[in-house]
């Protein structure tokens, strides 16, 4: 075997938001992001995902400026992002326009490959940011959101890579955020795929099931050509193979990484270190987490009841309300469990134990049930699907085809936010809008740092 496998390094990105809840701050990343520009590394995931909200919400930091600055300190590497298609990186879906206006200003401050997925797999809406992505001349990723369910296949992630494909994808992703993908079924999937469809094909998984190890290597012998790996002192867990670890597995096998295993070092030294500083913000698992292979439920959806039902002073339910998760996700026709549809299904799974069973419905599952997401992969339960449609008519057509936000409007809305807050107008610069529409209430502390 003597085909070079590319290695996408998410340690500012997914390692971040998997282990330290995305709260590694620029000033951290930037003294050692010239050492990580010179791994040589196919692509950085760096952006997108979660650090766009947590960027405004916690960190005090402009998303767009630590995007600029991880431009200009990485200048030989590919910077990569997580696009949730319609959502970008939203909850809810935005207007086509809206979506090419933040393609745009990825572009333009330093983005080069997209990976572009929806929460139902829905291609209808990926399909716009694919466009806008290739008219820009960047990389567009298709990806699959895998997950594991009586409707989902292998011929269901073959049929859909193959429809990936035919968007004009310049590869396809198979994302698996919860470490559920086992080792012979990637093998299985990777073969056909390879032998199915011609463009690239990359693996994404998590280390959550004590499997990732052992997936990403029958990937490999299945001709993967890209897999995801995160800086060892920033691996496993809720996280990511150790990107150490894979490269020694790989030159065993005489595979061409062109990436200096001793160049890693200092690297994961320096993580080591700084990760001290963001206890803090660890997850309270240890060894691995069998929930996922059970329940499917991913860690940071588990960490983020764990800390709803403490502060309710319920801890005692969560093994109920994680059961309940997948009686929802049943209910609703086994949607993947990836934002935002996650937080959906696990806020009525958490309403549902702590109330009557679908006793209140939110305005999200209401939506999801009835079509305003997209296309459920699954039958909906009969009865729920009658209640929701007691509050609106469901949609069956694109659900952006209804949205008519223009980009111009919310000029005018950010520059009377701005008189609000009695702090000069920032609307004269379109990356401040698009803040202002993806995280309209969390945006005070940023404009008004950014305005003194």
């Amino acid at each position: 075997m003597n085909k070079k496998i590319g290695i996408t390094e998410v340690v500012l990105r997914d390692g971040n938001q998997s282990l330290l809840s995305t709260r590694l701050k620029l000033e951290d990343i930037i003294p050692i992001a010239s050492k990580l520009d010179d791994i040589g590394y196919s692509s950085i995931e760096s952006w997108g995902g979660a650090i766009f909200d947590s960027c405004v919400r916690y960190l005090d930091e402009d998303p767009w400026e630590r995007l600029r600055e991880f431009k200009k300190a990485m200048p030989k590497t590919k910077q990569q992002m997580l696009l949730r298609g319609q959502n970008l990186v939203g909850y809810k879906h935005y207007s086509d326009e809206i979506v090419s206006k933040f393609i745009e200003k990825s572009v333009l401050n330093g983005i080069d490959i997209f990976r572009i997925f929806d929460a139902l797999n829905d291609l209808r809406n990926i399909k716009h940011s694919v466009e806008i992505v290739k008219k820009n001349g960047k990389h567009a990723q298709g990806t699959i959101a895998y997950t594991i369910s009586p409707v989902h296949t292998l011929q269901t992630w073959v049929d859909l890579a193959k429809e990936i494909e035919d968007l004009d994808c310049n590869s396809l992703c198979i994302k698996d955020m919860s470490g559920i993908l086992s080792p012979e079924f990637a093998y299985n999937l990777i073969s056909k795929l390879k032998k199915e469809i011609s463009i690239p094909v990359h693996l994404h998984t998590h280390a959550t099931t004590g499997m990732s190890n052992l997936t990403n290597m029958r990937a490999v012998e299945a001709g993967v050509d890209n897999i995801d790996t995160s800086i060892s002192s920033m691996s496993m867990g809720y996280g990511h193979s150790a990107t150490e670890t894979m490269i020694y597995l790989l030159n065993e096998k005489n595979i061409d990484v062109d990436i200096n295993l001793n160049d890693l070092l200092k690297i994961s030294e320096y993580f080591k270190t700084i990760r001290d500083k963001y206890k803090e913000f660890e997850g309270s698992m240890k060894g691995v987490d069998l929930q996922m292979l059970i329940n499917q439920v991913p860690g940071g959806m588990l960490s983020n009841l764990e800390t709803q039902l403490k502060n309710l002073g319920k801890e005692e339910l969560l093994d109920d309300v994680v059961s309940e998760i997948y009686e929802v996700r049943k209910d609703v026709g086994f949607v993947p469990l990836v934002t935002p549809a996650s937080q959906i299904i696990g806020a009525q799974a958490l309403s549902n134990i702590l109330n009557e069973r679908y006793e209140t419905l939110s305005i999200e599952i209401i939506d999801l049930i009835l079509g305003y997401y997209g296309k459920l992969p699954g039958e909906i339960n009969t009865n729920l699907f009658k209640k929701a449609l007691e509050q609106k008519n469901n949609i069956t057509e694109r659900p952006a085809d209804l949205l008519k936000e223009k980009f111009e409007d919310f000029k005018e809305n950010l520059k009377q936010y701005c008189n609000k807050l009695k702090i000069k107008d920032l609307s004269n610069i379109e990356e401040n809008i698009l803040t202002f529409i993806l995280i309209p209430y969390g945006s005070e502390k940023i404009f008004k740092r950014m305005s003194s």
